[in-house]
């Protein structure tokens, strides 16, 4: 098995943000938090976590991706133990990645985890390049509202590299790919970019009708398509089989497969969830790994 990334199910009890396109929503997740220092035999569970972290780390695997239902920075406990059992193993992960909408993170938030988690790309979630849209479509509160702009230069501030994860909503309808290239180089001072085309699960969920509403037209996508295959230098593809590419001076990687719903021979990704065991689907308990 060869295993491109590791995704970190960081628990949590729900999410700060309600994002209207939340795939987390149209499915039921009820996999147990084991990771909860209040349980009897929290030992044991904590070696059982640390051996899927090995495991991952045998199988060729060097990138963690913290991620989950919520947003990975509400679980500031967690970060703080997989930061030290990481830097604990044999063989540690050296490249840590956070997704993230940027809520309740400010410059010392950063600090933290830059030094002692070791997150060195956080992946900026974006559904639009508007404030107030962009709390809208992401179900962000008034309170916890995100100024992209100014918390992409405090990511910059401390030598992150900045990935903007576009959720290609309608927001960017009116948009034409060379200037979302452009707002993301010259206002976000982006790395890199990943244009994430919006997942249905087919279920006629609330979700579902509203990214059916929603979505970029397919007309932007092609243009984005066309953009990089003109504009963009081929760099490798990935073992998941899409290509990486360097365009405008970033590395540009259109997602059409985000569920990793196809089978291939090299596994995305593999997601260690809070009950210590590791799955390669997010929606299918059936995909127990190990």
């Amino acid at each position: 098995m060869r295993i491109q990334s590791l995704s970190v199910c960081v628990p949590n009890k729900g999410c700060v943000n309600n994002c209207k396109f939340c795939v987390s929503h149209m499915r039921n997740d009820d996999y147990k938090n084991m990771m909860d220092e209040n349980l009897p035999f929290y030992d044991l569970y904590e070696k059982d976590y640390i051996r899927r972290l090995e495991f991952a780390r045998d199988n060729g695997c060097n990138t963690v991706m913290l991620t989950g239902n919520a947003e990975p920075q509400q679980n500031r406990a967690f970060l703080q133990r997989f930061g030290t059992m990481n830097s604990n193993l044999s063989k540690p992960f050296r490249w840590i990645e956070m997704q993230t909408t940027g809520v309740m993170i400010d410059e010392p938030y950063l600090r933290f985890l830059r030094n002692h988690v070791g997150v060195s790309t956080l992946s900026l979630s974006v559904s639009s390049f508007d404030n107030e849209q962009n709390r809208d479509y992401n179900g962000t509160s008034l309170k916890n509202k995100v100024d992209l702009i100014e918390f992409c230069n405090s990511v910059k501030k401390y030598d992150f590299n900045l990935r903007i994860s576009i959720n290609l909503t309608d927001a960017f309808n009116d948009w034409s790919a060379a200037r979302i290239f452009k707002y993301c180089k010259e206002v976000f001072n982006a790395d890199q970019i990943t244009f994430r085309v919006l997942y249905r699960s087919g279920s006629d969920t609330a979700q579902d009708r509203w990214i059916a509403e929603h979505k970029a037209k397919d007309e932007l996508i092609d243009e984005i398509r066309n953009y990089i295959l003109n504009k963009g230098r081929k760099l490798e593809k990935l073992e998941f089989g899409a290509i990486k590419w360097s365009v405008d001076e970033m590395s540009t990687v259109l997602d059409e497969d985000c569920m990793s719903e196809e089978a291939k021979e090299s596994v995305k990704y593999l997601i260690l969830r809070p009950n210590c065991k590791l799955y390669s689907k997010w929606d299918d308990k059936g995909s127990l790994v190990f």
